[in-house]
């Protein structure tokens, strides 16, 4: 076997491989070399297509409630991919969806629903400020647009029924107000559809251009003095990773934040995972397109579609398919996709590349993040699902402070993998 390579510095600082190159990884990365550990980043070859890099790039301060809710259970038919609706499931992948969604439902329980909501909330409500650091650490505090977002309804039904959800609703730190009818006037413009109602988030933001963050973010961990290397890794023991091109490499610290695949690398330490693909799938035009560059995130909420202007173009996102993360994409999702876009007459045409990735899913929709029991230096953050760019500088900061022997700004019980024993 060949011998394991020791990535500890020459300045002999503590050392950490971090396993998972996607916005939890690369953040959680930065975080730990900007508090003197010595990284390595290990990022699988088809990172592209990470859901950390396709997402809508919305800093959705305002989901303080878990998806895994009652207010879920009781309209769960209603949001059928089959139906209109954009949830997927499935026939051929029923073995994957099926134990999944009875996971969820226990999790949906009013008194489990109570405490995520709680343990969600509290992490939320650091988001923003946490990403204010990240951008200013990065010297591109541009890249984040703490500007707010829009939700648009189209029918009166819809947009009293949603208005009085959202005033019903846990925002966390987030605030809205309606629409004034000269901005839906604005929004009656730029969409074919009508539009009946509509409100305004503030506290809430958007990422400017995912691909330029990835990039920064990447430039600044080599720049100061990370090791990134592009490989798959095989196995994890105490203190040391294998890859499946037999190298080894070992550290003080692994954290593994390796999205959907976490759950089979942790589990030969008898940790229990139940994490699911979430699929999404997007649309994005290229960066000459008629949709002004200052307009915020708007969800056309009737359609659960998320469309946001990014500096590389204007995207459309949309769709929760529960499959296998390696199962190939649905022709039929970016159908109903160009549907919703050429109902409401949105500039992305026949050329739009068409994206899928897999959001990493745990049944009570709350991250991981804890140590794996019984070891001196392994521990987790990954199951972030539709929330890991939102919540990836936060996250870091924790871990950081965790693998520091600091208090955590937070406590951190109610994201250990424990909870599903």
């Amino acid at each position: 076997m060949p011998k394991s390579e020791n990535h500890a510095s020459p300045s002999d600082r503590r050392s950490a491989i971090v396993v998972g190159g996607g916005v939890i990884g690369t953040t959680t990365a930065l975080a730990l070399q900007r508090a003197g550990w010595a990284v390595t980043l290990i990022e699988a070859e088809d990172s592209p297509r990470a859901a950390s890099w396709g997402n809508a790039g919305h800093i959705a301060t305002e989901q303080a409630e878990p998806i895994a809710s009652p207010a879920m259970v009781r309209g769960f038919a209603k949001r059928l991919f089959f139906r209109g609706g954009a949830l997927a499931l499935p026939p051929r992948e029923i073995a994957t969806w099926l134990p999944f969604s009875l996971r969820l439902l226990k999790a949906a329980r009013p008194a489990r629903y109570e405490r995520a909501h709680e343990a969600l909330a509290g992490l939320l409500a650091q988001a923003m400020p946490a990403w204010q650091r990240h951008v200013a650490a990065l010297g591109a505090p541009d890249l984040l647009r703490p500007d707010g977002h829009v939700v648009l309804w189209e029918t009166p039904e819809s947009a009293a029924r949603g208005l009085a959800n959202w005033q019903a609703a846990d925002t966390g730190t987030a605030r809205f107000r309606s629409l004034t009818e000269a901005e839906l006037g604005d929004w009656r413009t730029r969409v074919r559809a009508p539009i009946a109602g509509g409100i305004r988030f503030e506290g809430s933001g958007q990422i400017a251009d995912p691909a330029r963050l990835a990039e920064i973010a990447t430039a600044r961990f080599l720049a100061d003095g990370g090791t990134r290397i592009v490989a798959r890794v095989e196995t994890i023991d105490d203190g040391e990773v294998r890859m499946t091109d037999g190298r080894g490499l070992s550290a003080d610290q692994i954290v593994v934040t390796a999205g959907v695949a976490s759950a089979a690398l942790l589990r030969p330490f008898g940790l229990r995972a139940p994490i699911i693909a979430e699929r999404g799938y997007h649309l994005q035009t290229g960066p000459d397109v008629d949709w002004p560059a200052d307009l915020p995130p708007v969800v056309f909420e009737d359609r659960s579609m998320i469309v946001t202007r990014f500096a590389g173009g204007l995207r459309a996102a949309s769709i929760v398919e529960f499959a296998r993360a390696e199962a190939k994409p649905d022709p039929a999702k970016w159908n109903r996709l160009r549907h919703h876009i050429a109902a409401l007459g949105l500039p992305i045409g026949e050329d739009a590349k068409p994206w899928m990735g897999a959001r990493p899913t745990l049944p009570d929709y709350l991250p991981a993040i804890g140590r794996v029991p019984g070891t001196r230096g392994v521990s987790y953050a990954f199951g972030h699902n539709h929330l890991g760019l939102t919540l990836a500088p936060i996250t870091g900061e924790l871990v950081t402070a965790m693998l520091d022997g600091a208090t955590p700004s937070m406590p951190l019980n109610a994201f250990d993998l424990a909870r599903f024993v």
